[in-house]
């Protein structure tokens, strides 16, 4: 007659149980890092989103002004918009604007240099470190016979 199998499990030891806790502080250690990175990587292009579509408003909008005061107020409101849009406070934005020839007049062009400050994401307010500037530029042309 053959003898019943016998089981071979060892009893239970001091590791049973810790991969799990292992596991769970290298996720907190290695993940947590990384998605912070791909938070800020998404700042940094919506700020440069914001600049390239404030450049190009900007600049369209302040060669259909009347006079070169109210395109720059134009211009200054276009910049804040589409810093909005892209969820960037109004303190981060500059533009500047310089003209080829005598501004607004027909066939000169205007050039708007819009720059928008790059931030660490996430912090709690007034802890806004700033990491960087992205900027654009836009021409365009006031027309000859408009």
């Amino acid at each position: 007659m053959a003898s019943p199998p016998q089981d071979h499990r060892e009893a239970p030891g001091p590791q049973s149980g810790s991969s799990i806790i292992e596991f769970i502080f290298l996720v907190v250690l290695l993940l947590v890092p990384l998605v912070y990175l791909v938070v800020g990587a998404a700042q940094v292009q919506a700020a440069s989103y914001a600049a390239v579509g404030a450049a190009d408003h900007a600049a369209k909008v302040f060669v259909t002004a009347q006079s070169e005061g109210q395109g720059r107020a134009r211009a200054a409101d276009a910049v804040q918009r589409a810093a909005a849009n892209m969820e960037i406070g109004p303190g981060r934005t500059n533009f500047s604007y310089s003209c080829q020839g005598t501004c607004l007049s027909p066939g000169s062009t205007v050039t708007i240099n819009v720059s928008v400050e790059t931030v660490l994401p996430m912090l709690p307010d007034g802890w806004n470190w700033r990491t960087g500037n992205v900027g654009s530029k836009a021409t365009q042309r006031v027309d000859r016979y408009g």
